[in-house]
């Protein structure tokens, strides 16, 4: 997605205790619950997996989620919150007028959660007709492989989300329109690499 991400300053980063699965994590989160809803051993996750993580996070961080969040203009903002060897998790935010262009995300499965006002998505199965959903603050949705969308903030409000995917920093698949999604999606090569060269990669790419 053609976005920018406004980054806080980091501090260093304290290595995992011997025996523990690796978790890289938002310095401004509770390291404790935010590494246990992450589940660092687990590789791969399922939608309703997915779904249950952004709402999890968007419901038990909500102060620290709408403390962190930025609006800015013209291109969105995000902040990673967590990323292991089997997912990655994001804060979005989206100023009234924003939004991505048609997309799937290369065979990663996916969720999000509204955290606050409203996001508008048009989607579609291949071979099915597009669908729409207005998804307001507490809304959450979870999905597989073979789906493609576009999210957009048409409202007047400003908007944020929480996002996961996995396996994390699959590229995503952008598309002049969702009528354009061939017949069968093909999965995109997906990084399976150790953490550190993920967390390189997911500070180049972003969700």
């Amino acid at each position: 997605m053609p976005t920018t991400q406004i980054r806080p300053a980091r501090p260093a980063r304290p290595a995992s205790p011997v025996g523990e699965a690796a978790a890289d994590l938002h310095p401004r989160f509770d390291a404790d619950p935010l590494r246990a809803l992450l589940h660092p051993g687990r590789d791969l996750w399922t939608p309703s997996q997915l779904r249950e993580l952004t709402t999890s996070v968007a419901s038990g961080f909500r102060a620290e989620l709408t403390d962190l969040v930025r609006y800015t203009r013209p291109q969105r903002w995000w902040a990673r919150l967590g990323l292991t060897e089997g997912v990655e998790l994001w804060l979005l935010s989206w100023a009234p007028g924003q939004g991505t262009e048609p997309h799937d995300h290369g065979g990663a499965a996916g969720s999000f959660t509204v955290l606050e006002g409203e996001l508008h998505e048009d989607f579609r199965h291949p071979g099915g007709q597009v669908g729409t959903a207005t998804r307001r603050a507490g809304a959450a949705l979870g999905f597989g492989a073979g789906r493609a969308h576009q999210v957009r903030n048409t409202s007047e409000a400003n908007a944020s989300s929480v996002h996961a995917y996995s396996p994390p920093l699959v590229p995503t698949r952008d598309y002049r329109s969702l009528w354009d999604i061939p017949t069968t999606i093909p999965p995109l090569p997906a990084h399976r690499l150790p953490l550190d060269r993920l967390r390189e990669l997911a500070d180049l790419e972003g969700p």
